[in-house]
C-alpha cells in the first residue's frame, strides 16, 4: 500500500518525473503521473472519480514552498 495524497488523491507508486508519461497500471489504474498532473489542472484531482476525496493544499503544500510536500511540479 502507499501512501494517497489528500490534495490530488494520486497514490504514490514511485512514479517520478523521468518516467512520468509511462502508464503503469497499479494502484493508479491506468493514468499516467502526467496526466494526473494534467487532470489536476482541470479538475483539481488525478482523475474526475477521485473529485470527491480530495480538499485545497495546505501553505506549506505548494509546489514553490520549498517543503518536502512542495517539491515537483504539478502540472507538465
Amino acid at each position: 500500500m502507499f501512501e494517497i495524497c489528500k490534495v490530488c488523491f494520486w497514490e504514490d507508486d514511485g512514479q517520478d518525473e523521468h518516467d512520468a508519461d509511462e502508464v503503469r497500471g497499479g494502484p493508479n489504474q491506468g493514468l499516467s503521473l502526467r496526466e494526473a498532473q494534467r487532470n489536476f489542472q482541470e479538475m483539481g484531482a488525478c482523475d474526475e472519480r477521485c473529485t470527491r476525496f480530495v480538499r485545497a493544499p495546505l501553505p506549506h503544500e505548494h509546489p514553490d514552498s520549498g517543503t518536502p510536500y512542495g517539491t515537483g511540479r504539478t502540472y507538465p
